[in-house]
């Protein structure tokens, strides 16, 4: 008891504070020595939910697993109950296509409970049903920092212009549009956002965005077959504006085809990028995909990191990777100033070894990248390296004094190989 008389002296704000610090059975524990305590729980400004009773949200692994209307309900009244503002709120939803029409007024009804209580500055909805959920009450959210939408359709309201206090924003397979006409362009503002993500179909109706401070942006895939060829190049265009001064950039898979499609601008470069990811599919290169990258690396003149992800069946001995890059190195083409001056690390990761693609691209850095200090394939499965392939990186010309190669199996977190030319 004494104890209990101790943590009870505290200041109020003291109490609140370490209480939503500590992990659940921790705060139960600390709360159950002082009886003034337990009224805080009203207090805790960080609310979690998941769909059903797993605390880490089956309904990403097991989409059979629905909520009712008494489910959602009682998210309502546990809510309204609350006394203090309520700050971060994420809701990992999916329920039933035949009760669609009741849950749906029942989620904006919720949304519009968080406003009245001030709103929220963090925001998750992860929405696992096969239809969007329409989002109208957002954009009176000023307080907003961090918004994540999953499978949504956020409606703009006439005149809108942007979050202020937006610092990251996740849109994956969310639209936007204006609430008065759904192909309307919109224009959006985003003065504080250091962090987006987003998939194409999201900026369909987006014409333009302005965010000066984004420092990091990450691209997935879309259905290409949605836009028509006017459409693709205007939203592409549009794209490589908004992202043009981050410092990091991601292109999920299908997001380097996406590039293909279009007349990218020749001069175009970003001057602030130090790392590039892009995912890879080696079934599906053709030349498009690699003029693409060709125009990312030549648009990158202080890239310093490129990470690779391969995915595919390299074993045809028509690989479509292997080709190019041979094309590649045969016409010895220049215009790369990071493999000239600043990249330093390239990482080629794959679940399956592939190895053609892996000696034909480690051929192509090696051979143009003239300060590299490390290239490294890391693999997780596919067997142990045959030693045709090692034979064949070590005949590999290394331009880079400082470069080796790294084989690493990611399984057994150890490296296979590795090979330095000596000087």
């Amino acid at each position: 008891m004494a104890g209990g008389d101790r943590i009870s002296v505290l200041p109020l704000e003291i109490k609140i504070s370490l209480l939503s610090r500590l992990k659940f059975k921790d705060a139960v524990r600390t709360s159950a020595l002082a009886h003034s305590w337990r009224h805080l729980w009203t207090l805790l400004p960080r609310l979690s939910l998941s769909s059903c009773s797993d605390p880490l949200g089956l309904a990403r692994s097991s989409p059979d697993i629905y909520f009712d209307a008494i489910w959602l309900q009682r998210v309502h009244d546990l809510v309204s109950s609350l006394q203090g503002p309520i700050l971060h709120f994420q809701l990992a939803f999916c329920y039933g296509a035949d009760t669609e029409s009741v849950m749906t007024p029942l989620l904006c009804c919720l949304l519009d409970l968080l406003l009245q209580k001030g709103g929220v500055e963090t925001l998750h909805l992860q929405n696992f049903n096969h239809r969007r959920l329409a989002v109208t009450c957002l954009p009176s959210f000023h307080a907003l920092k961090e918004l994540d939408l999953c499978n949504c359709h956020l409606v703009l309201p006439t005149g809108f212009c942007g979050f202020n206090c937006l610092t990251k924003l996740d849109l994956l397979d969310t639209l936007i549009s204006s609430a008065n006409d759904l192909h309307l362009p919109v224009n959006l503002s985003f003065p504080l956002l250091r962090h987006l993500m987003f998939t194409f179909t999201n900026f369909e109706m987006v014409s333009q965005i302005s965010a000066p401070s984004l420092e990091k942006a990450c691209i997935f895939h879309c259905d290409l077959y949605n836009f028509t060829s006017q459409k693709l190049a205007q939203v592409t265009l549009g794209l490589v504006t908004s992202v043009s001064m981050v410092s990091s950039l991601t292109l999920g898979f299908n997001a380097l085809e996406f590039f293909s499609l279009v007349a990218l601008p020749f001069n175009f470069t970003f001057p602030r990028l130090r790392f590039l990811r892009f995912d890879l599919n080696v079934d599906t290169v053709d030349k498009r995909m690699h003029g693409a990258f060709l125009w990312l690396l030549r648009s990158l003149p202080f890239l310093e990191e490129l990470k690779i992800w391969l995915e595919g069946d390299d074993s045809s001995q028509t690989n479509r990777v292997a080709i190019l890059m041979r094309e590649l190195l045969a016409k010895k083409n220049g215009g790369f100033a990071c493999l000239d001056r600043t990249m330093r690390s390239v990482t080629m990761s794959m679940d399956n070894l592939k190895v053609t693609t892996s000696i034909t691209m480690t051929q192509f850095f090696l051979f143009n990248a003239k300060v590299l200090k490390e290239l490294k394939i890391a693999y997780w499965s596919g067997g142990e390296v045959i030693p045709s392939m090692i034979e064949e990186l070590q005949k590999v010309e290394i331009v880079s004094s400082d470069a080796k190669v790294v084989i690493f199996d990611c399984m057994k977190k150890k490296n296979y190989f590795v090979y330095e030319q000596l000087t």
